[in-house]
């Protein structure tokens, strides 16, 4: 399934978040729903990332850098080849994070929730 980029859809924007921290996860996906967002789903392991945005249920992602230990690179790979937008949130810095989110908007943990709003909607085609 693509992004929705047509001004006739109206259909809220199905974001997947990727965050190992449960209370985090739950406030982010609060915060989403209150702006008008869906959620496509919610993973804490990379696999469980992986198994959703190829199942095409999600049309933008927030992806926490690392997860457990675990860089989430290859998430941001196969978003990138779908061409459907993500950011990062993370507590690294970008000098810490790899070079596969290269280009991809970062934001810092912690991020006021007005910012992160924003910053996705700036990274979504306009509806």
């Amino acid at each position: 399934m693509s992004p929705r980029t047509t001004m006739l859809d109206h259909q809220p924007w199905r974001v997947l978040i990727v965050e190992d921290e449960p209370i985090l996860a739950f406030a982010l996906e609060e915060l989403l729903i209150e702006s008008g967002f869906e959620i496509a789903g919610v993973a804490g392991e990379l696999e469980t990332a992986l198994t959703i945005i190829e199942s095409g249920v999600c049309d933008a992602a927030i992806l926490d850098a690392n997860l457990a230990g675990v860089n989430v690179g290859p998430a941001a790979s196969v978003l990138a080849a779908r061409g459907l937008p993500f950011l990062i949130l993370s507590g690294y810095s970008s000098d810490q994070q790899q070079s596969t989110f290269f280009g991809a908007l970062r934001l810092q943990k912690p991020c006021r929730p007005d910012r992160l709003i924003q910053a996705l909607r700036s990274i979504l085609p306009a509806q």
